[in-house]
């Protein structure tokens, strides 16, 4: 049998606290530590429906990349949707753990899993750790050189499908040889050294204001093309990887992966 608290230990080998972000708030968030884990479901987003499919499968830890309590907390009332994951968490003896930047800047974390699905090889970070190798996002060349449309293509089929699709600013045409890329909301990246210098810089959540001055600065001085995708799609790749990691530390523990899609938006109109 495996306790809540060997489980954290095994997460804190795999993706150590002290990777995380100072704003951060990852690790243990629900849950006792000396209770028996004998199952683990694996999704992005803590939400009630996630919560849902946890508890009625008699999951004993959900372990999500978002932590719920990221923002400040003043109720958890169950009209609330924080209140409501919690309450249905606890309720169905489910508890609750959250790898997040701690999980992205390792070597197989979030950023570097999008880019060896891409195809991207010597990859490095954008911004590296202290501890070598690791780091916010990666850069690196593709093994093959490709078009900025083509590799618009190849993300679509490679994330699951969102309403939001795959946005693109730049030429269809434009040949593209080196990549930079952050899995989630990467616009804070926009004027590292590393990005700039790339041919496609590919992240989530490009606000208007940042990509349209991105967009112009690089249309008067150069600059890489920007591709937008799903947010939670970025990541949600990350997961197979994170399960199998487990299984290996976690032999006697049941290890899954939630197909549920979290991305916010259900539809769009194309004009």
């Amino acid at each position: 049998m495996t306790t809540l608290a060997e489980v954290c230990s095994v997460v804190e080998r795999l993706w150590p606290i002290s990777g995380a972000e100072p704003w951060d708030a990852a690790g243990l968030l629900a849950g006792d530590p000396e209770a028996m884990v004998d199952s683990i479901l694996l999704a992005v987003d803590a939400v009630p429906d996630v919560a849902d499919e946890a508890v009625s499968s008699a999951t004993d830890l959900l372990l999500v990349h978002h932590p719920l309590l990221l923002r400040g907390v003043t109720t958890i009332a169950e009209d609330r949707f924080k209140g409501a994951v919690l309450s249905r968490l606890v309720r169905g003896g489910c508890a609750l753990l959250a790898a997040h930047s701690n999980a992205d800047v390792v070597e197989t974390g979030t950023s570097a899993e999008l880019a060896y699905r891409i195809g991207i090889v010597d990859a490095s970070p954008i911004v590296p750790a202290t501890a070598a190798g690791r780091g916010i996002g990666r850069v690196g060349r593709l093994a093959e050189p490709t078009t900025l449309g083509r590799l618009a293509r190849r993300l679509g089929d490679l994330l699951p499908a969102t309403a939001s699709g795959i946005r693109v600013s730049g030429e269809f045409d434009r040949p593209i040889e080196t990549v930079a890329l952050c899995g989630g909301a990467g616009d804070s990246l926009l004027d590292e050294p590393a990005v700039r210098s790339a041919d496609v810089y590919i992240t989530s959540d490009l606000r208007h204001h940042p990509a349209s001055a991105f967009r112009e600065d690089a249309k008067l001085g150069g600059g890489p093309a920007l591709i937008d995708v799903s947010h939670w799609a970025s990541e949600w790749l990350w997961l197979e990887t994170a399960a199998d990691e487990l299984r290996a530390e976690l032999p006697g523990v049941t290890i899954t992966v939630s197909e549920l899609r979290t991305d916010p938006w259900d539809f769009a109109i194309v004009q």
